[in-house]
């Protein structure tokens, strides 16, 4: 079994990385936590906080184009408890040039709301708590 101390990056390409980087770090509060230039013909950008087990990594393979997402069905998820803070950072993802759109499953727009990247990425912010 994986410990809870291991941390845990999600990977993606993008043809945008500096906008994603940035929309990533000012929508989600994230920080910069590290960049790299030409590994292997890949520039890339890691966000996250510092504490936490989890972290995304961006990455443009020079000389490729990527594209948009496959689906309107690839998320990210996260689940806030308190209403007040769920709102503010509602707010700061259209801050951040994250556009609201409907969820394709319908589930996520009950008690959430679902924000789309540049790059067709969805991000949903739900209002409530994770139940197994």
């Amino acid at each position: 079994m994986i410990p809870k101390t291991a941390k845990m990056r999600v990977a993606r390409p993008t043809d945008n990385l500096a906008k994603i980087t940035d929309m990533y770090v000012n929508g989600l509060g994230f920080k910069l936590l590290g960049r790299f230039e030409g590994h292997n013909g890949f520039d890339g950008s890691i966000v996250g906080h510092e504490q936490h087990n989890y972290h995304l990594e961006f990455t443009h393979h020079k000389g490729t184009t990527v594209g948009k997402a496959p689906t309107q069905d690839n998320l990210l998820i996260f689940y806030f408890t308190d209403s007040k803070i769920w709102k503010e950072c509602c707010e700061q993802m259209l801050a951040a040039g994250f556009v609201h759109v409907k969820a394709y499953n319908d589930y996520w727009d009950d008690v959430g709301k679902t924000f789309e990247d540049i790059d067709g990425y969805r991000v949903v912010l739900q209002n409530r708590e994770w139940t197994a």
